[in-house]
């Protein structure tokens, strides 16, 4: 199996790629338009800032590219964020493969950023089957994609927000799966199986 993870400065990449290992994947590294277009799979991994890595993907010319991948595909936090419309966090416009908006948790008695296990709800889709009943999952964001009729998993903090979302063959994870010991496991073994 061709599948690349796509390099974009945005942290984690080391995390999914021995994630990626314990499943009996070898993944490619890159920015290369050329390469991430011929992959099998991709994914969009990410721990950083929108606006910043929103500059890098249009330097490298993904930013048009990535909409347009036809092979599944899989955002993972930051990734998550960034194919969403909009991002508070810089005001920045993003790739626009979900219709969402990506605002900052409000302020209030809890903490920012939602750092820990935190429990999925509502589940839906392949990718997120065979996790048994109402799973943890590990998180750290500041920012939160809107739940939408795309969510196929929510989680509470502060308030609901979408842990997880699909369209097509895009598909994104608010936590991180690499993280996420057996259940994040077994979500990347459905996303290679997808």
């Amino acid at each position: 199996m061709n599948l690349v993870i796509i390099k974009y400065n945005a942290g984690n990449v080391q995390s999914v790629t021995h994630a990626l290992h314990r499943l009996g994947v070898e993944p490619v590294l890159s920015d290369d338009p050329a390469v991430i277009r011929a992959a099998d799979k991709v994914i969009f991994p990410g721990v950083g800032e929108a606006s910043t890595a929103m500059r890098y993907l249009r330097q490298a010319g993904l930013a048009d590219l990535l909409p347009t991948l036809k092979q599944p595909f899989l955002g993972v936090c930051l990734g998550l964020q960034l194919m969403c419309r909009h991002s508070e966090e810089g005001d920045t416009p993003c790739l626009g493969i979900f219709d969402l908006a990506v605002k900052r948790f409000p302020a209030g008695d809890q903490k920012v950023p939602h750092m820990g296990w935190n429990l999925l709800e509502d589940l839906q889709t392949p990718l997120l089957q065979g996790l048994g009943e109402r799973p943890f999952v590990y998180f750290v964001h500041s920012y939160y994609a809107e739940t939408s009729p795309h969510t196929i998993a929510r989680t509470d903090y502060m308030l609901p927000f979408s842990a997880a979302i699909h369209r097509d063959n895009f598909y994104a994870t608010q936590f991180h799966p690499e993280k996420s010991g057996t259940v994040g496991a077994k979500i990347l073994e459905n996303f290679l199986a997808v």
